[in-house]
């Protein structure tokens, strides 16, 4: 699986946190850790990633994220509001400087007609200074297509392009 996965996006997504002195981790859904497992991956991930965590039930992500009974009751593990706290979860939980989260459905089943498979939210969380104003939370909905392997390698490397995008926007 992570064969299917360009290399050159996470040495750029390591070269670009351990240059800013910042960190990561990740929490992942329907990928199950492939995130995590692309950027280890990588020599030196140490100085960059700091924890990755599969939360794949909702007791997982309300137990180890923080996520809120009141969003999964109202619009389900797949969605913007849950993938947002995911990502703030995880980037507070961990006391990192990012956060990156995904939930999707990779199939082949559980589709809905509102979420099809394929359906992908990746939410990514900035820390900024304290008293800076600067922290934020970001979420992309995606719609992939293929099998559950294509559409989870897609996952991954959109995840590391949605981070790098948000790295190339923090003013430090």
């Amino acid at each position: 699986m992570n064969d299917d996965i360009d290399r050159d996006l996470p040495m750029r997504v390591a070269d670009t946190l351990r240059d800013a002195g910042e960190t990561l981790a990740v929490a992942e859904s329907c990928t199950g850790g492939l995130v995590g497992a692309t950027l280890t991956a990588i020599p030196g991930a140490s100085d960059y990633f700091e924890s990755g965590l599969t939360t794949y039930a909702y007791d997982a992500k309300r137990r180890h994220l923080a996520v809120s009974r009141e969003s999964l009751d109202e619009h389900g593990a797949v969605s913007e509001p849950v993938a947002r706290e995911m990502a703030r979860g995880v980037r507070d939980v961990c006391d990192v400087t990012w956060g990156l989260s995904i939930t999707g459905l990779a199939g082949p089943t559980g589709g809905t007609a509102s979420k099809p498979v394929g359906t992908v939210y990746i939410g990514v969380a900035y820390a900024g200074p304290w008293e800076s104003e600067s922290s934020f939370a970001a979420v992309e909905r995606h719609q992939f297509d293929g099998d559950r392997a294509t559409i989870r390698a897609a996952t991954v490397e959109r995840a590391l392009a949605v981070l790098l995008e948000s790295c190339d926007e923090v003013e430090r």
